[in-house]
């Protein structure tokens, strides 16, 4: 038996190269990223959009024109009550951030009066 052979019954270490345990961590790292994204997508996938239900508001369609602002739309909407209300909700249901901000030709979803 030479000097380089391990004796019967022992095991010898296995020694990584600089690149092996490189190639090792980024394995390593894959494969928890990849943990990552199945636990968030099995428990992560109940998107709601509000959080509670609701009844769908009946609309129709109101296509601005010039000068018109959401303050005359609302007043036209013949949903009667306060205007800053209507105002509101037309907000709400066209996701208006910015209510001066509206374009000639924009189509508005309105409510319609109960």
């Amino acid at each position: 038996m030479t000097s380089t052979t391990a004796a019967a019954g022992t095991r010898s270490r296995l020694r990584l190269t600089r690149r092996g345990r490189m190639l090792r961590s980024a394995v390593l790292a894959l494969v928890l990223v990849v943990a990552l994204l199945l636990a968030a997508v099995a428990w992560g996938s109940d998107v709601v959009a509000t959080s509670g239900g609701g009844q769908p508001v009946p609309v129709r369609t109101v296509t601005v024109q010039p000068g018109q602002t959401l303050w005359d739309i609302a007043a036209d909407s013949g949903v009667g009550g306060d205007p800053r209300d209507v105002v509101s909700r037309i907000q709400d249901l066209n996701s208006l951030s910015d209510p001066g901000a509206l374009q000639i030709g924009q189509s508005l979803a309105v409510p319609l009066p109960e």
